[in-house]
């Protein structure tokens, strides 16, 4: 079953916002993004990125912006997710699946109200497929 396991934020200071969210949130530091921090809270993936002024396919300058900028799917099969996804309206915009099963992917795709989001088989660090619900006790 599909899960939602990772939010990337555009964030002016990845330092800041990783300090951030340690001290408010008690999240750790899961490793170093092309762009600032990988955080978690232990199933969760919070990527805090700054895009500066470069081009990224999918978007417009994100110089300017922040908040969620997309949000990504852990899925158990790559293709099959990828046939209900555009069968539901949503278009391919990047990416690719990776064949080394050491190595996180994404491939990005787009809603039809254009929202960017991620699908991938190989998770992302700090963050957990399959989460057991807390028993009562």
């Amino acid at each position: 079953m599909e899960k939602l396991r990772h939010i990337a934020l555009s964030v002016s200071d990845p330092e800041a916002a990783a300090q951030f969210f340690e001290q408010a949130f008690g999240m750790t530091r899961a490793g170093r993004a092309m762009r600032g921090w990988y955080m978690t809270d232990g199933v969760m993936n919070v990527a805090l990125l700054n895009f500066k002024d470069e081009a990224v396919p999918g978007y417009e300058k994100l110089k300017d912006v922040r908040g969620v900028i997309h949000f990504g799917m852990w899925v158990d099969n790559l293709e099959e997710a990828e046939k209900r996804v555009v069968a539901a309206g949503g278009t391919y915009l990047t990416g690719r699946k990776e064949t080394d099963p050491n190595v996180f992917y994404e491939v990005k795709y787009r809603t039809p109200d254009g929202i960017v989001f991620d699908i991938t088989e190989s998770g992302w660090k700090g963050a957990v497929k399959e989460v057991a619900p807390a028993t009562a006790g």
